[in-house]
């Protein structure tokens, strides 16, 4: 599968903002998504992550309750809502896909999307 990621930009504190992530293929239902962020100089950080099939999710506690995880199959794509935005939340934003349940390490996925870049001004 291959990931394209879209939808970052320049936002203010307080700020929302959603991240869509679409997948070539017809397999996009069997594999569990996730999202991670990097900024310069730190390791990529895990965001949120969904299930092959929608029914569990699982998001970081540095954005629990600010930001949120779904997938639509039928649009071959994965989103992340983000409520709230902090001047933390700065990052280069990845998507990532494995054919296996949720995993909360980017050593543990297989595809990696291009990033996107989300910039929150204070």
């Amino acid at each position: 599968v291959q990931l394209q990621a879209s939808g970052g930009g320049l936002v203010q504190a307080g700020d929302s903002l959603r991240l869509s992530c679409e997948a070539s293929g017809r397999t996009f239902s069997t594999y569990a998504m996730a999202w991670f962020r990097q900024v310069p100089g730190k390791e990529r950080e895990f965001v949120a992550a969904i299930s092959s099939n929608g029914g569990s999710s699982y998001v970081a506690n540095s954005v629990k309750g600010r930001f949120a995880i779904s997938r639509d199959t039928a649009r071959n794509t994965v989103y992340l809502q983000m409520n709230a935005m902090k001047t933390d939340d700065t990052a280069l934003y990845y998507c990532a896909a494995r054919r296996r349940g949720i995993a909360l390490t980017n050593r543990e996925y297989d595809e990696w999307g291009q990033g996107t870049q989300v910039t929150v001004s204070s």
